[in-house]
């Protein structure tokens, strides 16, 4: 008997489609600058409404999602405590170096990880005091070649050891400063008008990241290598709090 289109194709079932959905409905409102209705994410995600009408249902179950009286759904604050668990040994040494950084710079202050894929900001502090602050929340995302944060991050590896990592962006001259100089500088290059100083941190056993701030790019007569400085200092005390 012939087999069937659907029996001929190799199962995986290492893969879950309701899961992956799920989680990309939770990516969708995570990056939504506001609440979204069952129908905008059915639409963002590619499925019928009542697909993303069940998922919905089953993340509002575990506090993940929840609507406003409106009826749009937005993120639950039972992310929050999934949050706190990721990389936490690196949020509670990170913290009280920020939150210095934070308001000595009248700069935001953060952390970017790298998981292999995308550098993602995992805990951010703002200044006390501090006009036009930027705002960098965590949970955003960039790629590795954009940024100080990626620079740095992508400067704990040589250029042999990079691409014979798998690393698919270009090793490029400014990477190998910052590998020299223990910090990088950035402008403009992951949001419009923003800047960023980077140094790398690296904790054995902790996914590679980096100590960053951002500020307005307007002030980038501001001195950079200065501020690197500073934070190559922040980078060794969070190290050392971790026991590297």
């Amino acid at each position: 008997m012939p087999k069937t289109a659907e029996a001929a194709k190799p199962a995986d079932s290492a893969h879950s489609q309701t899961l992956s959905r799920g989680i990309r409905l939770l990516e969708i409102l995570a990056e939504a600058p506001g609440p979204m209705t069952i129908a905008e994410l059915a639409e963002s995600m590619g499925v019928h409404r009542s697909i993303a009408y069940r998922i919905l249902r089953t993340l509002e179950d575990h506090r993940l999602v929840m609507r406003d009286e409106s009826g749009r759904v937005l993120t639950a604050p039972g992310l929050a405590a999934l949050a706190r668990s990721v990389q936490r040994d690196l949020q509670t040494a990170a913290l009280p170096e920020l939150t210095v950084l934070a308001n000595e710079l009248s700069m935001s202050a953060l952390v970017v990880v790298w998981d292999t894929r995308e550098c993602i900001t995992l805990v951010t502090v703002e200044p006390r005091e501090g006009h036009a602050t930027v705002l960098q929340r965590p949970g955003t995302r960039h790629p590795i070649g954009r940024g100080a944060p990626g620079i740095v991050i992508q400067s704990t590896y040589t250029e042999e050891e990079w691409y014979a990592s798998g690393g698919e962006e270009d090793y490029r001259p400014v990477v190998e400063k910052a590998r020299r100089a223990g910090f990088a500088t950035s402008h403009d290059e992951v949001i419009p008008g923003v800047s960023s100083v980077a140094a790398p941190l690296v904790v054995p056993g902790q996914l590679r990241a980096a100590v960053a701030v951002v500020y307005a790019s307007a002030a980038s007569s501001l001195d950079g290598a200065g501020i690197g400085r500073r934070l190559v200092e922040a980078a060794s005390a969070i190290e050392r709090a971790l026991g590297a």
